[in-house]
């Protein structure tokens, strides 16, 4: 056997579902939307926190964006849709 050639295991039927794959929820800066806004949206469509949304708003104004929330990429796509339903800028990343 070559010794520079490496073998990884091959597990059959391994390959990730939409449900078992792990995503991020991103929420983006806007000009538009206020604070409490963005706050009562996040304690509404993400399950947080007064205090959790209040962070991520604050992260989102700062830096640009934020990570809202992670989970599978359906739940991820879904909660997205209901961001962007109420005019939030949103995405979903692997």
């Amino acid at each position: 056997m070559d010794s520079n050639f490496t073998s990884r295991p091959h597990k059959i039927g391994s390959e990730e579902t939409d449900d078992q794959q792990q995503s991020k929820l991103v929420l983006y800066n806007d000009d538009i939307n206020t604070f409490d806004y963005v706050m009562d949206t996040l304690v509404e469509v993400c399950d947080h926190s007064m205090t959790q949304a209040e962070q991520c708003a604050t992260i989102t104004h700062y830096k640009g964006k934020c990570e809202v929330r992670v989970g599978t990429l359906t739940e991820m796509k879904e909660l997205r849709y209901k961001l962007i339903a109420r005019r939030l800028k949103a995405s979903v990343e692997n």
